[in-house]
């Protein structure tokens, strides 16, 4: 299908389809820009809407997280919009149903709490403190308006109450505290013993006969990768970089400063009192009036008297702002003070604020010389951003129905680059990005012979690539591969050989002869371990694992062995089990385990707590 509509897309049936197609969706393009896109909800819960917009969020809010937690190996081909839009609207569904139990429970955050959290992140402050235009900025670029974030941070601390609550409800018996001390606490005696492999290297010779029929017989371990030879166009930003002119600068700075608007920022501290704090409001009002009329020092004030915990410990400090940071109230006050006055309290949603002006600032107009540097390389790239994305799209026009890349090439002065022997799942340079190598490989270039569509590989390049030779896996020559076949033939005997060895001191424990006994007289090396726990530090993870994995002994021993990646053996004779006791366990041991098993059964309470509010809510996704 997708070959015929290439074949085809020249024609004039396909020229009026595509022309209704166009004006479709200019429309709803139109309508989706004039009424806000996205309107009605995507779900509801128990009869209260989930909005397009908060969906949106919380896709992009996973992407990003998603696209976080790839770091370096970031691929878009993974990012299945779909399913994580899918997922985003259950998070979404989960999280409405908890906050409406909690509602229902009465539970509430103040103002003050929440001022108090984000005064104490340190996204938002720079050298420890809050600075608003931080707040501001970060806020901005995730998607979100103060009051926005403030209501998502609101439902995350009802939701953090409301799972404290459950948890704190919950309570463990000490037979269960018991119970788990004599698994976590056992103590195990145990001997090991190492049979080392370099005792049974091998003097037999490997025959021709023997690797002929190991390489006849494991053919798939021997195939080449499949590669793909490449023609390639790449279109990056740098370059199209060009030096600009003095004009140009001079243009461009002279506009700035025509749209130059100086800003005025406040900065203030405050004190912050409510009904948490000793007395009444007002009888706290009155005590540090009483004590600023007398000459104390307000930031000591505000360390003592304040109910936000965030500024309070630097003396009240709430940074910088330039008329939107604040309430309302708070604006209007701190707008008619001058530097160094304290204004008269002003109520607010929060409590009451004695607001101090430390300092104002108005911005100043930047020079020429300040901004040079700053607007050659935004005019550069605005020039090159632009040319970039012309060629782009004329690339994408060009290629679409282009029999080979040259063409194109020549038409818009680029050049054609080749590299041979691209894998699926490796490649260098630009093709260590697996989103080219996908392209490569899919269908429509590899089966049927097409240009690839131009891929972004970053934000600043674009690549088109057309596949010149599949080269398909093939069994390599057996000389080519005889020393590694030799190698692999020598390392099973020898696994083998230490293997049997090990089989037959198995032997000789279970009819009764101790591990140590057998080590002495075959010379091998052995240790005891009394009293060991699961955290023995002092032996190797695989032997304490595979110790503590024997059953326990009915009479004399039991006894396994393992083989270490290095093919040596280790015997392991298991002798005696202890189980823990929790009253055996250190203070700090006891208080350890009580909190890992609180933890672990909060997280199974908060399970089955969200599995049946779910269960018995009405939810309707659209």
């Amino acid at each position: 299908m997708l070959q015929d509509i290439r074949q085809n897309a020249q024609g004039t049936a396909a020229k009026i389809i595509i022309g209704l197609i166009v004006i479709s969706f200019a429309a709803f393009g139109v309508e989706s820009i004039l009424f806000g896109g996205g309107g009605g909800g995507v779900a509801e819960v128990n009869g209260e809407e989930i909005s397009a917009q908060e969906l949106q969020q919380a896709t992009y809010t996973q992407t990003r997280r998603l696209i976080a937690s790839m770091g370096e190996n970031y691929d878009p081909a993974l990012l299945d919009d779909e399913r994580i839009q899918a997922q985003a609207l259950q998070g979404l569904i989960n999280r409405r149903i908890l906050t409406q139990a909690a509602e229902g429970m009465d539970l509430a955050i103040s103002e003050a709490a929440i001022g108090s959290v984000v005064a104490q992140m340190e996204a938002f402050q720079i050298e420890g403190k809050f600075d608003a235009e931080r707040y501001k900025l970060l806020l901005s670029e995730n998607g979100f308006t103060p009051s926005s974030f403030k209501q998502s941070l609101s439902a995350d601390l009802l939701l953090a109450q409301i799972r404290s609550g459950i948890a704190g409800s919950e309570f463990i018996t000490a037979r269960e505290m018991e119970l788990n001390a004599s698994i976590v606490a056992e103590q195990r005696d145990f001997r090991y013993m190492t049979i080392p492999s370099q005792s049974f290297a091998q003097t037999e010779a490997i025959s021709d006969a023997d690797i002929e029929a190991y390489y006849a017989s494991n053919q798939d371990a021997f195939m080449t990768p499949e590669t793909v030879d490449l023609a390639y166009i790449s279109l990056a930003l740098e370059d199209y970089r060009q030096p600009v002119s003095e004009d140009a600068v001079e243009q461009a700075f002279d506009e700035i400063k025509a749209n130059f608007a100086p800003v005025t920022e406040n900065r203030v501290s405050h004190i912050l009192l409510t009904d948490e704090g000793e007395g009444s409001v007002s009888e706290q009002v009155a005590q540090v009036q009483a004590q600023l009329a007398e000459g104390a020092d307000f930031a000591k004030l505000a360390e003592e008297y304040s109910q936000d915990i965030g500024s309070a410990n630097r003396g009240g400090d709430l940074g910088y702002s330039s008329g939107d940071a604040f309430p309302p109230e708070m604006e209007a006050v701190i707008a008619n003070l001058q530097p160094g006055e304290v204004a008269e309290p002003v109520a607010t949603d929060a409590g009451t604020h004695i607001i101090l002006l430390t300092e104002r600032r108005k911005s100043e107009a930047p020079s020429l010389a300040d901004m040079r540097l700053e607007l050659e390389a935004s005019l550069q790239e605005e020039a090159a951003r632009t040319q970039l994305m012309r060629d782009v799209e004329s690339l994408r026009d060009l290629s679409f129905n282009a029999d080979d890349l040259r063409s194109p090439a020549d038409e818009l002065g680029l050049e054609v680059s080749e590299v041979s022997g691209v894998q699926r799942n490796a490649g260098d340079g630009i093709f260590e990005n697996a989103v080219l190598r996908n392209a490569a490989f899919g269908e429509e270039v590899l089966a049927n012979g097409h240009n690839s569509d131009v891929i972004e590989v970053a934000g600043n390049q674009f690549v088109v690539l057309r596949v010149q030779k599949y080269n398909e896996p093939q069994v390599q020559p057996l000389d080519e591969v005889r020393s590694a076949i030799v190698a692999t033939i020598q390392d099973v005997r020898l696994r083998e050989a230490v293997a049997r060895e090990a089989e037959s001191v198995i032997a000789e424990l279970q009819s009764g002869r101790p591990l140590d006994e057998i080590a002495q007289e075959k010379g091998y090396e052995w240790q005891v371990e009394l009293g060991a726990n699961r955290s023995a530090f002092a032996v190797d993870a695989p032997v304490l694992s595979r110790a503590f994995q024997l059953p326990i002994p009915a009479e004399s021993s039991v006894g396994d062995f393992i083989i270490t990646d290095g093919g040596d053996a280790i015997v392991i004779e298991l002798t005696r089990v202890q189980p823990g006791s929790f009253n055996a366990l250190a203070p700090v041991e006891q208080r350890q385990l009580q909190q890992q098993i609180s933890n672990e059964t909060a997280l199974l309470v908060d399970a089955e707590y969200q599995q049946a509010a779910r269960q018995s809510a009405d939810i309707v996704v659209m």
